[in-house]
């Protein structure tokens, strides 16, 4: 069994394999490095995914919100069975999204990001057809959490002449205040698609789902620091992709799109520069095949170009664009080297 056949892990999640599944794996492999919540399990004819996270809660939760979508929807994996701790899932295919994007020219690529965008509008639509809405948390419901949100721009003050006058903490603070009306998967970056042998694409990883304003989906997607779609082509695929039953109208949701995905961008510029500190930069294929943060002086830069875009089509935002230029060059400069 590849990855260490007597290693402690992989022996309990074959044993519980065979408990839920009838079968042991003839090899257990880790695609996205052995310290990763899911293994890939291949069997004689199949592969699934096994999925043990430290967390037992967020397991059980993962597998109640794939159960209750499943009926509605084909865009996520299906839960096989759980044991204890462990979640059995059909596998999605081996090709990550932000793998296969890569190997195409701008049109395929702006297909694949329209698909990655529709699945996402269906799997929300999926969850309005059920309870969901009424047993999942809130998330970013507290004012804590909205302050640290808003206040992380500070991050940018690094790499320009401070935060302008005109940026308004407390009117973006409370712009940001939204109640959990939507369900979202979170964490919607793109190394959390993968593409089946049918072509589709799908979503998988929703220990972290709960509920909001439904645009933050699109945001971690957006504002994913490895996806080389420009921003103001994603912009085109969300107008495209738009769901006019999601609960708001298309210009109010892509006005709170664009300051939720400003502001996420210095979140993952945040991400990025701890990173950095604590172990250098890494190589653009390690960050792909891993899955990793973004920690490339041009992921860097994308997320720079992106924040300001996104940045200037808000109001509210709108003074951030020009500190994320100033990043953007600074990491450019970086990059080319």
């Amino acid at each position: 069994m590849a990855d260490g056949r007597f290693d402690d892990r992989t022996a309990y999640i074959a044993g519980a394999a065979w408990e839920v599944l009838g079968e042991e794996p003839v090899e257990i492999t880790a695609p996205g490095g052995k310290s990763r919540s899911s293994l890939r399990l291949h069997f004689k004819d199949r592969t699934a995914i096994a999925t043990l996270r430290a967390n037992f809660r967020r397991t059980h939760l993962e597998a109640f919100v794939l159960e209750q979508l499943a009926p509605h929807c084909d865009d996520i994996p299906k839960v096989l069975g759980v044991h204890n701790d462990v979640l059995f899932q059909s596998d999605t295919g081996a090709i990550r999204l932000s793998e296969e994007i890569i190997e195409h020219e701008e049109g395929d690529q702006l297909e694949l990001a329209a698909e990655a965008c529709a699945a996402i509008f269906r799997i929300q639509a999926a969850a309005r057809k059920t309870e969901l809405h009424t047993v999942l948390p809130h998330l970013g419901a507290n004012r804590s959490w909205i302050r640290n949100f808003v206040s992380s721009v500070e991050a940018l003050e690094a790499y320009s002449m401070g935060i302008p006058d005109e940026f308004d903490y407390p009117a973006v603070a409370e712009y940001m205040e939204h109640p959990g009306a939507q369900f979202l998967k979170w964490d919607c970056r793109s190394g959390n698609a993968a593409i089946g042998e049918d072509g589709f694409v799908r979503w998988f990883d929703f220990e972290y789902a709960g509920l909001r304003h439904g645009a933050e989906d699109f945001a971690w997607l957006i504002g994913d620091e490895t996806w080389p779609i420009a921003p103001d082509k994603m912009a085109d695929v969300m107008i495209e992709t738009f769901d006019p039953n999601c609960g708001h109208g298309i210009g109010d949701y892509l006005e709170y799109l664009s300051a939720y995905t400003a502001l996420h961008c210095v979140q993952r510029l945040e991400l990025i520069q701890r990173e950095v500190k604590s172990r250098g930069w890494l190589t653009q294929e390690k960050v792909r095949k891993f899955d990793d943060a973004g920690v490339h002086p041009e992921f860097a830069a994308q997320l720079c170009r992106t924040g300001a875009y996104y940045a200037a089509q808000s109001r509210l935002t709108a003074p951030l664009s020009r500190n994320f230029e100033a990043a953007g060059k600074a990491f450019t400069a970086m990059s080319e080297g």
